[in-house]
């Protein structure tokens, strides 16, 4: 395991890759709930954790893929895939996402405003699935359609996958933030981790890093969160909270 610039505490909470592959689709159907950051840090510590890892973006807006192309050479490798280009004439689907298929840990961000077509081309690429949402009474209504549809959605339902809802950007000890935690909880689907408001998710990005790649001491409580987040992601008991599916 590579330097995960954490303290001797959280060290200790740092879970065991699970044996195999791991491909986890961030999604959400509105546009700026983090995604992009989720799925970028979480690549970012796979990486670290010295697991050959690829992120996969499927958002045409490509931010994931500028954020790599910013991202040093210095620092723990991560594979990009532009998979919202079409691929060049004469190269199949297959050849182009070839990095994802070889990799130990697939990260794949997604657009806004995500179809059911959307869904059923990427639900079968997927082990987990986390879904960010917003303090905001609008994103939780928002959220509660979106995974109500993935709940019912005809391939969801054919293979139902592990499922994650993410508190992200939050501000806690605020009115709205009781009132998403609330709404978080009363679903039947695991409600893992808290990601803070926090710029120093903008100034990693900035110089192509995630929170995994910086000893800032200030960091230390959003590496603690995506901690939790990877321990979910790596326990085989996490598809207990599929549902319809038993473990």
């Amino acid at each position: 395991m590579l330097d995960l610039a954490l303290g001797s505490d959280a060290r200790a909470r740092v879970p065991e890759l699970a044996e195999g592959r791991r491909r986890v689709l961030v999604v959400n159907a509105k546009g700026g709930r983090g995604k992009t950051t989720i799925a970028t840090n979480l690549a970012v510590f796979y990486a670290n954790m010295g697991a050959s890892t690829a992120l996969v973006d499927h958002d045409p807006q490509g931010s994931a893929t500028h954020w790599l192309d910013t991202r040093g050479a210095h620092l723990p490798k991560i594979v990009g895939i532009a998979a919202w280009k079409p691929p060049e004439a004469g190269v199949t689907r297959t050849f182009q996402m070839r990095a994802a298929l070889a990799a130990r840990r697939v990260v794949l961000d997604t657009p806004a405003a995500v179809t059911t077509a959307d869904l059923t081309r990427l639900l079968p690429e997927t082990d987990r699935i986390l879904i960010p949402v917003l303090p905001s009474s609008i994103d939780i209504r928002a959220g509660t359609r979106f995974i109500g549809n993935l709940l019912l959605d005809r391939t969801f339902r054919h293979n139902p996958l592990p499922v994650t809802v993410i508190a992200n950007r939050v501000r806690q000890n605020t009115l709205i933030f009781r009132k998403l935690e609330r709404f978080l909880r009363s679903l039947d689907i695991p409600f893992v981790a808290i990601f803070r408001d926090t710029q120093l998710y903008v100034h990693a990005a900035e110089a192509g890093e995630g929170v995994f790649d910086s000893r800032r001491r200030d960091g230390e409580r959003e590496r603690a969160a995506f901690l939790r987040l990877a321990h979910w992601i790596e326990t085989p008991a996490a598809v207990r909270h599929a549902p319809g599916r038993q473990a």
